[in-house]
């Protein structure tokens, strides 16, 4: 097992340049997921952490050794990619004994390994099969299987759930998930899917064209995005957001627009000044139909209702304001009614409209 540090890494193609100074830390064992966009430089990062992409500028070390001008096979990593990248003319156990070659091991040595890792993932029928005789999540487990035979200190995932139906990608995310508990080996794991970072992550970060927008534990990033790209990027259904203007008064702050007020908690003193253009954020899940006899704080026209079982989701019109409503699915309401509704305290969320950042986040991250 390794710490790994990048440290300001560049990536350029001539005079395109895809990553902008990556700084990042990752501690010996720990599950770290690069969640983002197509597009923005996850991969490439990934791949420059492997040694398959050269670097630009910066350096990286695995175990507190510069690696960046090592080859793939002197770095002591192992990668998974989206394909599998089996050998399709190989068994399954061939496949495996093929990883193992470099390390040139004594028969009885090597054999044990594969019975290990093998038994692990639940390969011992697949053995002697060829990886055109198996499924997408079976091949998938080889391809985890043929990395973790060569017991590297890092293991570098680049998508690897992507080809697989929904509910494989389930199983085998919770395989991956029990492994890294099992064996503690430091993980590096690529994806555009806020489900995997979510579950899988010790420590999410969040990219955007070549940079880094935000670090932090999933809870973290989920209740105190940093900026408007984040909080609109992580949680499904994704955040709404909602164009006001602050007014600040002696007796409470609020924000309001055209067709609603929302008074602002305690919590928000002191961040928003008189006139000033902000973005009220309020996750779906943080709006809640108003009880009998209670003041909504928002009248809106039900335009959608999808019922998903335990829960269903609400296309809401106020104005010229949409925005989505997660509830119970036994208190949905009829199509084209009228309803009232009212934003819980804790779930509100501002941000300043011209620059994007989060006007409290920093504030409640200091106070938590």
């Amino acid at each position: 097992m390794a710490s790994v540090s990048i440290s300001n890494v560049v990536k350029s193609y001539g005079s395109l340049t895809v990553v902008h100074g990556v700084d990042l830390d990752i501690d010996d064992g720990e599950f770290v997921v690069l969640l983002g966009p197509s597009g923005c430089g996850k991969t490439t990062t990934l791949r420059m952490v492997a040694g398959l992409e050269d670097i630009s500028g910066g350096a990286i070390s695995i175990g507190g050794q510069i690696v960046s001008d090592k080859p793939p096979k002197d770095r002591k990593i192992a990668m998974v990619f989206q394909n599998y990248a089996l050998y399709p003319h190989m068994t399954v156990r061939q496949n495996m004994e093929f990883a193992l070659r470099p390390q040139k091991l004594p028969k009885p040595e090597a054999e044990a390994k594969i019975a290990k890792i093998s038994g692990m993932l639940g390969l011992d029928p697949l053995l002697a099969r060829l990886p055109a005789q198996l499924s997408g999540g079976q091949r998938q487990r080889v391809a985890m299987g043929r990395a973790m035979v060569r017991t590297p200190e890092v293991f570098l995932f680049d998508e690897p759930l992507s080809n697989l139906d929904a509910k494989l990608r389930t199983q085998v995310r919770m395989e991956i998930a029990k492994l890294h508990k099992q064996l503690g080996t430091t993980v590096i794991y690529v994806t555009h899917d806020q489900v995997e970072a979510m579950t899988l992550a010790d420590k999410i970060v969040i990219m955007r064209d070549g940079r880094i927008e935000q670090i932090g534990k999933p809870e973290e990033v989920f209740l105190r995005p940093r900026n408007l790209f984040v909080a609109t990027f992580i949680g499904t259904p994704s955040m709404n957001l909602f164009k006001m203007t602050a007014k600040v008064a002696p007796g409470g702050s609020a924000v309001v627009c055209q067709d609603f007020s929302v008074p602002l908690p305690a919590r928000f003193e002191g961040l928003v000044r008189e006139g000033q253009a902000v973005t009220l954020g309020v996750r779906p899940s943080d709006i809640r139909l108003v009880a009998a006899g209670e003041q909504p704080l928002i009248n809106a026209k039900v335009e959608v209702v999808e019922y998903l079982g335990v829960e269903a989701l609400i296309d809401l019109r106020c104005g010229p304001q949409e925005f989505i409503a997660q509830i119970p699915a036994g208190m949905r309401p009829a199509v084209d009614s009228s309803i009232g509704l009212t934003f819980e305290n804790p779930g509100l969320h501002l941000f300043d409209t011209e620059t994007g950042n989060s006007l409290n986040a920093n504030k409640e991250h200091a106070n938590g």
